[in-house]
C-alpha cells in the first residue's frame, strides 16, 4: 500500500539549527553557519565528502556537543526520551544479552526491565530479531547487531532518531535489507530520521529530503526533495525516476565538493 506522508511544507517544525558555528581547539572550524529545519515526519539525509561536518551536526542535535555560536531550538521543548541515536558502530554491550542491551535507554531512567520487557519485545520484534533475547552480541552477525542497536534506538517510540552511517560497514546485500527494514520501522513508529550517509545511492532511497554539506566550513549547499511515494522497494531502486534523482544528487555533492576545494 502507497503511503502518502503531509506534503514537506506543510509539517509542523520539530527542531532549527539557526547560523551554528562548531569550533574545536580554538582553530578548526567544523561548521560555520550551520542552519536546517527538522520537521516532523521528514526522512532527511545529511550527504557531503568527509570531513564536512555531518557527524558533528548531528552530534550537536544530540546534546553530545556543544555550539560555538547560534542556537538550536526543539519546539515545545523535548527530553531525553525524545531522541533516539543509533552511531556507526553498533556500540553493544558484549556482557549483556540482546534483551538487556535494548533495555538500556529505559535503564538510564531508572525503569525495571520487568516493567518494560514488553516494549523491549516489541522493538525486537520489529527488527526481526524477536527470537535473540538471550543471545549475546558474540553471537549475531554485523547486520544482527546494527538491528540490536536500531531497536534499542526505537525502543522509547522517540520522535527523532539520529543515526551516524549505520551502515557503512556493511555488505551491500545486508545494508539493502537494512535500509529497506528502516523505512519500514520509520513507518511502524512514526519518527523523524536525520541520517548521515556518503552514499548518494543510499541517500535518494531513504530519504525525502537530502541536505548536501561542503567541508572547509562545514556548512549546507543545498537540498534536494525526493518527491518518490512510500514504501520504496527494489522496482523504485531501478526506475528512471531514482537514477533521475541519484543523478540530480551526484551532481550537488560535486558541486559541494568544488565549493571545498
Amino acid at each position: 500500500m502507497t503511503q502518502t506522508p503531509k506534503p514537506l511544507g506543510s509539517r509542523p517544525e520539530l527542531l532549527r539549527m539557526a547560523q551554528v558555528d562548531k569550533t574545536f581547539n580554538g582553530n578548526i572550524v567544523a561548521l560555520e553557519g550551520m542552519s536546517l529545519q527538522v520537521c516532523e515526519g521528514d526522512f532527511i539525509s545529511l550527504l557531503g565528502p568527509s570531513g564536512c561536518g555531518k557527524s558533528t551536526a548531528l552530534r550537536l542535535i544530540a546534546d553530545l556537543l556543544s555550539p560555538t555560536a547560534g542556537r538550536i531550538k526543539w519546539s515545545g521543548g523535548h527530553d531525553t526520551g525524545d531522541l533516539g541515536v543509533v552511531f556507526q558502530e553498533p556500540t553493544l554491550m558484549p556482557w549483556a544479552t540482546v534483551a538487556q542491551n535494548v533495555w538500556l535507554p529505559f535503564r538510564l531512567r531508572g525503569k525495571p526491565y520487568g516493567t518494560v520487557k514488553d516494549d523491549v519485545h516489541e522493538a525486537l520484534k520489529l527488527v526481526g530479531l524477536e527470537n535473540f533475547h538471550d543471545s549475546y552480541p558474540r553471537e549475531l552477525s554485523g547486520g544482527m547487531k546494527m538491528r540490536v542497536s536500531i531497536a534499542r534506538a526505537m525502543v522509547t517510540r522517540p520522535r527523532l532518531i539520529l543515526m551516524d552511517e549505520p551502515f557503512a560497514a556493511l555488505d551491500e546485500i545486508t545494508r539493502f535489507k537494512l535500509n529497506n527494514d528502516l523505512l519500514k520501522l520509520k513507518a511502524a513508529i512514526g519518527c523523524t530520521v536525520v541520517f548521515v550517509t556518503h552514499s548518494v545511492f543510499e541517500s535518494v532511497f531513504l530519504s525525502d529530503r537530502i541536505v548536501v554539506m561542503a567541508a572547509r566550513p562545514g556548512r549546507v549547499i543545498s537540498e534536494l526533495e525526493v518527491d518518490a511515494p512510500y514504501p520504496r522497494d527494489a522496482h523504485f531502486r531501478t526506475s528512471a525516476e531514482y537514477a533521475a534523482y541519484t543523478r540530480r544528487a551526484t551532481d550537488a555533492l560535486h558541486q559541494a565538493m568544488g565549493e571545498a576545494a
